[in-house]
């Protein structure tokens, strides 16, 4: 399952703030330059919103992890670009993150509802006792996704995407 990213709208009013502001500082571009806005993660000119959606509480925090186009770095230790942490709203939480650059990357997500900082996990199989979900949402029941089917392109700043959480039964 692919997923697809859209444009935030902007309001009437910043599109003609734009309009305006643009010409007058003697701009010129295909686009008009947008600010940063208020993201999580090192500043960068690229960012990408996020929401996380089926979080059953708002307890804890949303732990995101982000990946860079590697298999060999999904998943195992120091293997990611960052972690960023936002407080939970029960049923969906949104926020942006900033990316280093356009490019393709994998996020993981995880509802850390005890605020531990770790993904918990119980029994002999460690099977996550917390919501957890990934880019792209590809079925996780049996294993962990695959990175071809989390990897998720970004070809430009200020795009969304939104994430489901599973919680174990």
């Amino acid at each position: 399952m692919r997923m697809t990213l859209r444009y935030p709208r902007l309001s009437r009013f910043a599109r003609s703030v734009l309009l305006w502001a643009a010409p007058a500082a003697g701009l010129a571009a295909a686009w008009p330059a947008q600010a940063a806005p208020p993201c999580l993660g090192p500043a960068s000119a690229v960012w990408v919103y996020i929401t996380v959606d089926g979080i059953r509480n708002a307890m804890g925090q949303v732990a995101t992890t982000i990946y860079s186009d590697n298999p060999d770095r999904f998943l195992v230790k120091n293997g990611s670009l960052y972690v960023v942490r936002t407080p939970t709203v029960a049923g969906a939480t949104r926020f942006c993150v900033f990316l280093p650059r356009t490019g393709v990357y994998a996020i993981a997500v995880y509802h850390d509802e005890d605020n531990s900082g770790t993904l918990n996990r119980s029994g002999v199989l460690g099977l996550p006792t917390e919501g957890f979900g990934f880019s792209n949402n590809p079925p996780t029941l049996a294993s962990l996704p695959t990175f071809k089917s989390v990897r998720l392109s970004v070809p430009r700043t200020n795009l969304a995407t939104t994430i489901h959480l599973k919680y174990p039964d």
